[in-house]
């Protein structure tokens, strides 16, 4: 391998999503698409999908990939936890944590708890959700 190339996560609102990913955790938006036919459907294994997507990035180049699946609704799991097998959350390095939890739980942010060092002195580290659910872990690097 040589890089991580992007994280794909599927939304249930796309509009939702990208007042979280865009509006407020500043992701920069680079490309919104929808797409169907062949190639799609080959590679997600389904029949018949409509995809609208759209690529954000961070300031270094991370790539998060928001995908709605038009043609194939899903709800979000119920009462996901974090420990649940799968991928489990994505995490963003912040510059300050408590200055984004703050933010962020203004504008209705729900958090597991306030921002914890880690036992190693570290990080700090909080985690809160997407309108979907997905669990998204931010971290200031001490």
């Amino acid at each position: 391998m040589k890089a991580i190339r992007h994280t794909g996560i599927v939304v249930s609102n796309m509009e939702w999503s990208l007042e979280f990913y865009r509006d407020l955790l500043g992701l920069k938006v680079v490309k919104d698409f929808k797409e169907e036919g062949e190639y799609i459907d080959k590679i997600s294994g389904l029949s018949g999908v409509k995809l609208w997507m759209i690529k954000l990035v961070a300031d270094d180049g991370t790539m998060v990939e928001l995908l709605k699946y038009m043609s194939h609704p899903q709800e979000a799991p119920y009462n996901a936890q974090i420990c649940n097998i799968g991928c489990s959350h994505v995490a963003f390095t912040v510059e300050d944590v408590d200055k984004e939890y703050t933010r962020l739980s203004e504008k209705g942010i729900r958090f597991n708890s306030p921002p914890v060092v880690s036992p190693d002195g570290y990080a700090k580290v909080a985690f809160c959700r997407d309108p979907d659910g997905v669990f998204i872990e931010l971290v200031e690097v001490l």
